[in-house]
């Protein structure tokens, strides 16, 4: 009789799906290079609806409770809203850095969240040691805080709470189908149409610039998100939290590989210091 081989753990196959995320989310910055022209609210409207009706066979899942509904949008178009601000009103180097706060806030705050999960000294020494890491790839290790753009600054760390707190909150309204992002897709795309016709200058992008649209709906805004609800759903949010610093050296890594960007020594030192907290906060109990 063959014998029938288990299942992997949960724990194994959430670090997968989140590492599929982060892989997704890393190609941002390089499909963006061609997009630079095209406005904020615009891309961000145009990527997300596309991510939503591709997701539209699935839609007999997408019964979700209003309060279910409310938070999906707020992680996917508030989080976007606040950050898409931040950088208006601070420099770009600066809001980054402090929007990627975010992954430490879900290891601090995942015990808030989910009952069952205690803090541990190891889990914050991996988060902190991925902040280190992603503010030296992040800003080349040069940047100052000036009280000048204070405003930017608070909408980028509101903009960090917010996903942080989305991510977490997954956890704790009643369970509902991974297929019911594309719901949260969908109107949060829409929402950010809306934006785009209020805010900003009309824009009618090129036929490559289309192309590079479909191809963010399809991954970094489509997919991605699908495999982090699928991943926080199966794992430890502390894990995933340490895991998600590998997202900015990702993007520097696939900007290299893109003939725009340099491995310099201290992007070099930057991924170890991410890869070493992704390791130690990945270690089981």
């Amino acid at each position: 009789m063959t014998q029938r081989s288990s299942p992997p753990p949960a724990h194994a196959s959430a670090t997968l799906l989140a590492l599929g995320a982060l892989g997704l989310w890393s190609l941002l910055a390089a499909l963006a290079v061609g997009l630079r022209e095209v406005p904020p609210f615009l891309l961000l409207g145009l990527s997300l609806t596309g991510a939503g009706l591709l997701a539209l066979p699935t839609w007999r899942q997408w019964r979700v409770p209003p309060a279910t509904l409310s938070l999906g949008v707020a992680g996917l178009f508030g989080y976007h809203l606040l950050l898409f601000l931040a950088v208006r009103r601070a420099p770009a180097v600066e809001a980054n850095l402090i929007n990627y706060l975010w992954p430490l806030l879900i290891v601090v705050l995942a015990p808030v969240f989910v009952p069952g999960l205690r803090l541990t000294l190891r889990h914050l020494l991996a988060a902190a040691l991925g902040l280190a890491g992603a503010a030296l790839v992040i800003t080349g290790g040069r940047w100052t805080l000036s009280s000048e753009y204070w405003d930017g600054y608070l909408l980028a760390a509101g903009a960090a709470l917010v996903w942080a707190c989305y991510s977490l909150g997954t956890r704790r309204v009643p369970p509902f189908p991974t297929a019911a992002v594309g719901l949260f897709c969908l109107v949060s795309g829409l929402l950010a149409l809306a934006s785009h016709a209020v805010l900003e200058p009309r824009y009618a992008p090129s036929a490559t610039q289309w192309g590079l649209i479909a191809l963010l709906a399809l991954g970094p805004m489509g997919a991605a998100f699908f495999l982090w609800d699928a991943a926080l759903k199966r794992g430890d949010a502390r894990t995933i939290g340490a895991l998600a610093y590998l997202t900015p050296l990702g993007s520097t890594l696939a900007l290299v590989a893109s003939g725009q960007g340099a491995l310099t020594p201290l992007v070099i030192a930057a991924g170890a210091l991410i890869v070493g907290g992704a390791v130690l906060g990945s270690w089981s109990k």
